[in-house]
């Protein structure tokens, strides 16, 4: 009887494994989020910032790995196939070329439960990466055995000599882990920051972004990643170099790029713990565009999308997906958006040119379909307008489709609108062509574009979008000319590290591609508004997603992603949280001489080792020199908001980068009305003293107009943190820091003029 009911259990596993291997990535569908192993995370491919003639590919897997997940860390599967791939060439059908990955685990140790002691390690992982030139149909090996980094559990772990493996540091076996494979290409395979940063949280909320203040739901969480780093030769159709290229958007350089992770057919289950694996591979994950399958597609079709290629006409069932996003209801007000304040920012063209409505369900530009206006453009039908303009109630089809199933040809209307007269049809200036047209969901990118230092002033995590606007208004770029503008490197024309991705989804959902060639919104009227840098489309390029960096750095050199959150930080540690705000870097200024226009930035917060560098626009570029002036011009100007934006980041580091805006204005009128006037006394006032916790609120009154500092003192004299205001408000709420240990702190606040100490009692 038990064998029957065996049995019969198993054949209904056997039935349901089917529906199981259609799985999805990022834990947005329902089946993968129950296998980990295989799920797809993220996917970038970028140019070197290091070598120009080498391209990158990186694919995370495993989601929210917990550093101090022990005692069954997590690792590679075995048992399955992680692959890279790569189309360069719409001519052919499927993948040109195709990295493999499978992994091996070793037990060194099994009479331990530690998984790293006394030298030896329990499952050692181990990988062979094989590479496919020809479509699949063959492959080759060309790195065996592969060494995979431990996870970072610990100093005892990882540096002890006695008891771990006594590597100097982490780094160190991170650089033993890099392999050379035999035909040229560097690999590193093993655990990493997870270097995404998004506002979850806010989002799935039904778009209930926090604009600046968003929380980074995957700070301080690991994944595990493939970074290849690849000579562009080897990826381009004709195997040319860069050097070769025709110009910097060569149509010839384009490839299309995606990753999969794919298990055997059955899995059958033993007594014993022993697990068996046959049948044929099937596709259980992948991963092209960042958040297709998070934000477009419908929970009901996910696990289906994650099970079908890119291939032969199968994305284009989803497509009405993108041609009426679900998330542009909630930037209308006909339909959701006034439901949705936080995107208030964000509101798609109804009568862009005084015509065109872009709305879900709206005609868009096909009025125009067939018309003599749309000759010579990628519009027209001789052309791609029976997949562009499909139909008078699919408007999204001519900027959304393409970004996400074709890339953006260097054709009218896909060009910057400087230089087209305010034509949106007409020639304007180049600044993108990743054009492959194979109708499915890719990362496309064209690597004949240079990379932007990440080091360069003009770098920005905004990518295409701040090329775009680049090119619109400073004057270095607004000519009709093909030339380099920086972050053409920058998604969706690849993705980079740095990309905030989400930013530029909800921006291009909007609308903001459909701007940046012309198709201006709303609040521009041909002829009557003087520029077409409106209110809306300032709204709408200064708005983010809640959290527009990742939560630590990036490495300069290969493998490019920081190094795994360490699992035991000693007292410090507070798990997978942002640092209070007081910790982090901030921007501010110190003094500002209303009659000279003389200011001094500063920095409270952040890595007190490292060197920070300022800019402020018509001021300074960036420089460690805090002493400053505003001129004279600035500081006459009545008509305009007198303002300026500081932005303050670690000396090299564009993703650290954070700003402040300092109103001078405001600033001189509160120091002039407080000169003239009894000051008033500086006090405070604690709220809830005794304090029970690690904060208190405190309420200052007589700092108003003025610089203020506040610093913290324990009973030992020693400092706890500090926090600069730059204006003090007339009644100004700080939340203070103290130190977990009960007893007597002192609060000293400080501005110009006063000085002032209380006492707080923490239980």
């Amino acid at each position: 009887m038990k064998k029957l009911l065996y049995l019969a259990g198993f054949l209904a596993m056997i039935c349901l494994l089917p529906l199981w291997s259609v799985a999805s990535s990022h834990r947005e569908a329902p089946l993968i989020s129950e296998d980990p192993l295989a799920d797809n995370t993220d996917l970038y491919a970028f140019k070197s910032p290091t070598n120009p003639e080498n391209i990158v590919l990186i694919a995370n897997y495993i989601p929210f790995e917990h550093p101090a997940g022990g005692p069954n860390w997590y690792s590679f599967g075995e048992n399955i196939r992680y692959e890279i791939h790569v189309d360069n060439n719409a001519s052919t059908p499927g993948d040109d070329i195709i990295y493999r990955f499978t992994f091996r685990k070793m037990n060194e140790d099994p009479t331990t439960f530690f998984l790293i002691r006394l030298s030896r390690e329990n499952l050692k992982t181990t990988y062979t990466c094989e590479r496919s030139m020809d479509g699949g149909q063959t492959f080759t090996t060309i790195v065996e055995n592969g060494m995979v980094p431990p996870p970072n559990i610990g100093p005892r772990s990882i540096e002890n000599k006695t008891v771990g493996l006594g590597a100097s540091s982490y780094e160190e076996l991170v650089q033993k882990s890099i392999m050379t494979a035999a035909t040229g290409e560097k690999i590193f395979c093993g655990p990493v920051d997870d270097p995404f940063f998004v506002d979850l949280g806010g989002i799935f909320d039904v778009g209930n972004v926090r604009p600046n203040s968003g929380r980074d739901a995957v700070a301080k969480f690991n994944c595990h990643s493939i970074v290849i780093e690849v000579p562009v030769a080897s990826l381009q159709k004709d195997k040319k170099t860069v050097a070769q290229a025709g110009n910097m958007l060569d149509p010839d350089y384009v490839i299309g790029v995606w990753a999969s992770a794919s298990r055997r057919q059955v899995t059958t289950l033993s007594s014993s713990g022993e697990t068996g694996y046959s049948g044929g591979w099937v596709q259980v994950s992948r991963l092209g565009m960042p958040l297709t399958n998070e934000a477009v597609i419908p929970i009901g079709m996910k696990d289906k999308w994650n099970g079908l290629t890119p291939y032969n006409g199968s994305d284009l069932q989803f497509a009405p997906y993108f041609t009426n996003p679900e998330l542009a209801l909630y930037m209308d007000d006909s339909q959701f958006g006034q439901a949705v304040p936080s995107l208030n920012a964000l509101r798609i063209q109804t009568k862009s040119l005084g015509s065109f409505d872009f709305r879900n369900g709206k005609p868009g530009l096909f009025p125009l379909k067939g018309t003599a206006a749309l000759n010579g453009t990628a519009l027209s039908e001789a052309a791609f307008g029976s997949i562009l303009l499909p139909d008078n109630k699919s408007p999204r089809a001519v900027d959304l489709l393409p970004i996400f199933y074709t890339g953006v040809p260097n054709l009218p209307p896909y060009q910057l609108a400087t230089g087209k007269g305010g034509n949106p049809l007409a020639k304007g200036k180049p600044f993108i062509n990743n054009f492959l047209p194979t109708l499915g969901d890719m990362l496309r990118l064209n690597m004949a574009v240079p990379a932007t230092p990440r080091n360069h002033p003009k770098f920005s995590s905004l990518g295409l979008v701040q090329a775009a606007v680049l090119g619109l208004t400073d004057p270095a770029y607004t000519n009709i000319n093909l030339q380099f503008i920086p972050n053409m490197d920058g998604f969706p024309n690849g993705r980079r590290l740095e990309d905030d991705v989400t930013t530029i989804a909800f921006q291009a959902v909007s609308g903001v591609v459909l701007a940046a060639i012309g198709l201006w919104y709303d609040d521009y009227i041909p002829t009557v508004t003087a520029s077409p840098v409106t209110p809306q489309l300032v709204n709408v390029l200064s708005f983010n997603a809640g959290v527009t960096k990742n939560d630590t750095t990036f490495k300069a050199v290969f493998p490019y992603e920081q190094n795994p959150w360490r699992g035991f930080q000693g007292n410090s540690y507070t798990g997978p949280t942002l640092p209070p705000a007081s910790a982090q870097l901030a921007a501010t200024v110190v003094s500002y001489n209303c009659a000279t226009g003389a200011i001094v930035f500063g920095r409270t917060g952040g890595d007190p080792n490292r060197q920070v560098e300022y800019m402020a626009a018509g001021v300074t570029p960036y420089t460690t020199d805090v002493n400053q002036r505003i001129g004279p011009e600035a500081r006459r100007e009545q008509t305009k908001n007198q303002t300026i934006t500081l932005k303050a980041r670690y000396v090299g580091d564009p993703s650290s980068e954070v700003q402040y805006i300092f109103d001078f204005g405001a600033f001189c009128s509160s120091a002039a009305r407080l000169s003239a006037e009894q000051p008033e006394p500086l006090t405070a006032r604690v709220l809830g003293n005794p304090a029970t916790g690690d904060e208190v609120i405190v309420e200052i009154r007589g700092a108003a107009g003025q610089p203020l500092q506040l610093q913290v003192i324990n009973s030992q004299g020693q400092s706890m943190n500090e926090t600069t205001v730059g204006l003090a408000k007339d009644v100004e709420h700080q939340k203070v820091r103290l130190g977990r240990q009960s007893g007597i702190y002192l609060l000293q606040m400080i501005t110009p003029t006063q000085r002032q100490t209380i006492r707080i009692i923490r239980q």
